[in-house]
């Protein structure tokens, strides 16, 4: 990469990791603190204030890239960071559950995700635009990471409103970025046009394997911690102040543990395997909690391996997706691919609350698990896996 390149996809990457932190920050504890608000004991609107956002997001994922194009990225960009941070303020400021849950509905309407993977492709040149989402892709799934051993530090410090007023915050730490610190491209890559050209970008069978696979993987990230925050309580024995000390040593581990395989992965041509078996690992986790395992130790063994295999796909997918698309229905296809995501993310709150309201907890996994086996059989028809470096 030249400078302007790394300057633009640097700041472009913080930018994500600043509005994910607020968004995920609150996943560990919230849960919990739930239950100490009017409406909090009810799971379906539990999991629907966690998942909300992602409706909302995956409404607006597409006008919000087609509007960059017609005024400008920085723009967009700006107008959604702004929406997103009144929404925190008002969640933070919430005294039951559905005024959260019209908090967090704000949130994701400051659907930025498209916008800013466009202002990336701007920004690039071709041969390092994989580069680019790669980046992103791996600052979205550290952020995560950070989001779970920063949030029960965090929730004993300011409690959750106090994380609200946080994310409020980086939002508007976020506008200064890209006023400030994100660089005007020197080209803008043409529009790709209207008609059969971008219908082929939407209905492409690598692109919808790539889409689904988001969709299932952010569904049961969403699921999963609508129930394993209180599983670390009551069946670990750990206070939510101190879940850090189980977050910490498994996000370390890892992105430890995925990083060495990954890069020989990509090195060597055989992401196709890699990815197959992180797949496969996930869903076995996921089966394996469908028992309710006992202990704090089973617990952080199986999240150790979940994040493994989460971390490889998290970084992988979007890297695809940007390798994959044409050149001129890029921006397209990565609106596509983050309205899929933010359809997961409000698909596993629905799944973590309304599932477990009705059947249980057992029965969120048995969902999460159908899932995982619908997308292992699916995956492995990508025709276009990246070859081999020379």
């Amino acid at each position: 990469m030249n400078p302007a390149e790394l300057r633009a996809s640097v700041s472009l990457a913080s930018l994500f990791a600043l509005r994910t932190l607020g968004l995920f920050l609150i996943l560990p504890v919230f849960a919990v603190h739930a239950r100490h608000l009017p409406g909090g004991e009810d799971t379906l609107l539990v999991g629907l204030a966690l998942g909300i956002y992602g409706m909302t997001q995956a409404m607006l994922q597409i006008p919000f890239g087609a509007a960059s194009d017609r005024i400008g990225r920085k723009p967009v960009i700006v107008i959604g960071l702004v929406v997103f941070a009144l929404g925190s303020f008002l969640a933070a400021a919430a005294d039951d559950i559905l005024t959260v849950i019209v908090g967090r509905a704000l949130q994701g309407a400051g659907a930025i995700s498209a916008a800013a993977s466009a202002f990336i492709a701007d920004s690039t040149r071709d041969s390092q635009r994989t580069k680019a989402m790669a980046m992103v892709g791996a600052a979205i799934g550290l952020t995560f990471a950070l989001s779970l051993v920063l949030a029960p530090v965090l929730y004993r410090l300011i409690g959750v409103e106090g994380m609200f007023v946080l994310t409020g915050v980086l939002a508007l730490l976020g506008i200064a970025v890209v006023l400030l610190i994100v660089p005007v491209p020197h080209r803008v890559d043409a529009a790709a046009p209207l008609g059969s050209s971008r219908w082929h970008v939407v209905s492409d069978p690598d692109l919808m394997r790539l889409d689904l696979g988001i969709f299932v993987l952010h569904a049961v990230q969403m699921a999963m911690f609508t129930i394993v925050p209180q599983w670390l309580v009551t069946d670990g024995g750990l206070p939510l102040q101190e879940h850090w000390k189980v977050y910490l040593p498994v996000v370390v581990l890892s992105f430890a543990i995925m990083l060495p395989p990954l890069g020989a992965a990509e090195r060597h041509g055989r992401l196709r395997a890699l990815f197959v078996v992180a797949i496969a690992l996930l869903a076995a986790v996921v089966m394996l909690l469908m028992t309710h395992p006992r202990g704090l130790v089973a617990l952080a063994g199986l999240l150790l391996l979940f994040f493994v295999a989460f971390n490889v796909l998290e970084a992988s997918l979007p890297s695809l997706v940007s390798r994959l698309a044409p050149d001129g229905g890029k921006g397209l296809a990565l609106g596509v691919y983050n309205t899929a995501q933010a359809l997961g993310l409000f698909a596993g709150g629905l799944i973590g609350g309304a599932v477990q309201k009705a059947f249980g907890t057992s029965a969120v996994f048995g969902v999460c698990a159908a899932l995982l086996l619908i997308w292992l059989a699916i995956a492995p028809g990508l025709q276009r896996w990246p070859r081999a470096r020379a």
